[in-house]
């Protein structure tokens, strides 16, 4: 009975943690940085998300030479959408039917590798959310992009051989998985370090959104 009793506190206390870290998430992501925008704003890049996953998406013709290295970009490919996750989640879930609790976990609460997936499109899709952006911004923002890259020892980027996503390259990256770096605080980090305005920090997509629509 006491073994029963603890096991009843502690599966409690991980429940109670789960909730207060959602609604701690919820309510930080309501806090926006970078408030102030340039009035002057020629250029537009994209968010765009499945749901749950925020990626950014970049018109070709913005990005430096650097950051299109390895991407092989053809000249139909208008638009380049970067998104940033945990490698191993990734890979053994490509579709919901594949999620498996330890694929998770894993992605939570082990050090796991992550990667950076790059797809390439020449239309515009009409769900994506624009975002005005002023040129020094641009610049912050590329430089952020191929920064989370990893590099090999010649400073080229690292793919990774898969054939699970024909529409998609994935590619090896810096950092780390966690509950307090996500795909979605990838984004936003990305955002707040360009100088656009982003949450404070967000764990949802909507944290972000909601900046934008």
């Amino acid at each position: 009975m006491v073994i029963v009793k603890k096991i009843v506190k502690y599966l409690f206390l991980l429940l109670l943690s789960i909730i207060s870290y959602v609604f701690i998430a919820i309510g930080i992501s309501y806090i926006t940085v970078n408030k102030q925008t340039s009035v002057l704003t020629p250029k537009k890049i994209y968010l765009s998300s499945n749901g749950v996953h925020l990626s950014i998406i970049i018109p070709t013709e913005e990005l430096s030479v650097k950051l299109k290295e390895g991407l092989q970009i053809s000249p139909d490919d208008k638009y380049i959408r970067f998104g940033w996750g945990d490698e191993n989640f990734y890979l053994n879930t490509p579709t919901w039917n594949d999620f498996k609790v330890k694929y998770a976990l894993g992605a939570l609460f082990l050090n796991n590798p992550t990667l950076i997936e790059v797809s390439k499109t020449r239309y515009k899709d009409k769900k994506w959310i624009s975002v005005p952006i002023h040129k020094n911004q641009l610049i912050k923002l590329d430089a952020y992009l191929t920064d989370s890259f990893k590099a090999d020892s010649f400073n080229n980027k690292i793919p990774i051989a898969q054939n699970i996503y024909p529409s998609s390259l994935l590619f090896k990256a810096n950092g780390s998985y966690s509950p307090a770096k996500t795909c979605n605080t990838w984004v936003n980090s990305t955002f707040k370090e360009s100088g656009l305005k982003a949450s404070y920090w967000t764990l949802f997509d909507f944290g972000l959104l909601n900046k934008y629509q």
